[in-house]
């Protein structure tokens, strides 16, 4: 459809084509998926894929990765591809890595291949079948490694930007093991957030009204936390000495060696 014939473009891809009928874009290949059912709303699915780390790390489904128009775009040169079973599309378009098992999926294999991309300033795509299970958990192990975060953090970082995520069970239980390569067989697992905890990761929940710690929390004790009234030292006196018999009018002592604040 040219231009001229429709006035507002797709809202998801940004071409013009009949999006409302379920035409495929000519540029991009996007489709906009028709609804599940009656009073069900239609599914609109970017044709972008996530960015996870600001100009170099991006996640996505397959689809994301046949749209080769948008990825140059998006300056994409390199493609992490972590199902062996999906084809590589562009091969003298982008470069290539894929992973040769489907499981245990080979984090370090992949680190390697995204830390190269990170030193070359090259903007790189992992991708599995729909960018929710394999690929997230490559990109969140990337993060433990590449970053230092704890598993916790790592995948909360990973969800809020793309709130599809959904690990299986044996993804979880991979980068658990993996979280405990990383930072030793003894390592403690971080008490996750409270919303991290409701995706079921199954940390155990704090004792008590212990609360989970937030990330990037000060835990130190601010200098100006409130003193409760039962904590004033028995030989504190407010204000200065006072004579008695002067109508209880406060009155400095003239013998006092010590110097009044500068109220300047």
């Amino acid at each position: 459809m040219r231009k001229r014939e429709r006035e507002n473009p797709c809202g998801i891809c940004g071409h013009y084509h009949k999006y409302e009928e379920g035409e495929v874009c000519g540029v991009c290949g996007h489709r906009w998926k028709p609804s599940d059912g009656e009073g069900v709303p239609a599914r609109h699915e970017s044709a972008f894929p996530t960015e996870v780390l600001k100009d170099f790390l991006f996640l996505g489904s397959y689809d994301n990765a046949s749209r080769s128009e948008i990825l140059k775009t998006l300056s994409v040169s390199h493609i992490l591809n972590t199902v062996p079973d999906c084809q590589n599309l562009y091969k003298n378009s982008f470069t290539y890595h894929t992973l040769q098992r489907d499981r245990p999926l080979d984090f370090d294999e992949a680190n390697q291949f995204l830390e190269q991309c990170e030193r070359d300033k090259s903007r790189v795509l992992v991708h599995c079948m729909t960018g929710k299970n394999r690929s997230a958990a490559i990109v969140a192990a990337f993060l433990m490694k590449s970053r230092g975060w704890r598993l916790a953090q790592s995948f909360q970082w990973v969800k809020e930007r793309r709130p599809q995520v959904q690990l299986t069970d044996a993804s979880q239980n991979e980068l658990l093991e993996y979280e405990q390569k990383l930072f030793g067989p003894g390592a403690q697992p971080v008490i996750p957030t409270e919303s991290f905890a409701s995706l079921g990761f199954g940390y155990p929940t704090p004792a008590g009204d212990t609360q989970a710690p937030a990330f990037n929390q000060m835990t130190a004790p601010s200098i100006f936390e409130r003193v409760g009234p039962n904590d004033v030292p028995a030989n504190f006196a407010f204000g200065a000495g006072g004579d008695n018999n002067n109508n209880g009018g406060a009155k400095a002592s003239p013998a006092s060696t010590e110097n009044l604040m500068d109220g300047s």
